[in-house]
C-alpha cells in the first residue's frame, strides 16, 4: 500500500504540472498497484476494488484532455474513493488527501 500511496503523490504532481506523460504513466501505474493489492489482500473487498473503477477511468479521461480542472476534480474524486476502501476495511483512521505545499511528500493525514 506504500507503494500506491507513493503514486498518489505523484501523480497529483504530475496533473498539476501538466505533465500528462508522466500522469498517464503513474496513473497506470496506480492501477497495476490496486489490481496488486486486491489479489494479495484477501481481505479487500471486490465492491471496493470495482468502486474504483469509476473515479480511475474519470481521471484518465482528464488527463487523456489535458484538463487541470478535471483532473484536480477527479483526483479529489478517487482519493475519496481510497477513503471508503479504508473505512470499508474497519481502518478509517488512515485518511489520504491530496498533497499540499506544507507537506508536499505526503498525503496522508496522522492527526485523529
Amino acid at each position: 500500500m506504500s507503494a500506491i500511496q507513493a503514486r498518489h503523490v505523484k501523480l497529483w504532481y504530475a496533473g498539476k504540472a501538466a505533465n500528462w506523460d508522466l500522469a498517464a504513466f503513474e496513473l497506470r501505474q496506480l492501477n497495476a498497484n490496486l489490481a496488486d493489492a486486491a489479489r494479495l489482500y484477501t481481505g479487500i473487498p471486490v465492491s471496493d476494488v470495482t468502486t474504483m473503477a469509476a473515479p480511475m477511468h474519470s481521471l484518465e479521461d482528464a488527463i487523456a484532455a489535458k484538463d487541470v480542472r478535471r483532473f484536480s476534480k477527479t483526483f479529489s474524486e478517487v482519493t475519496e474513493a481510497c477513503n471508503g476502501c479504508h473505512v470499508s476495511m474497519e481502518r478509517p483512521f488512515i485518511v489520504i488527501h491530496t498533497p499540499t505545499e506544507q507537506q508536499p511528500l505526503g498525503d496522508q493525514r496522522f492527526s485523529p
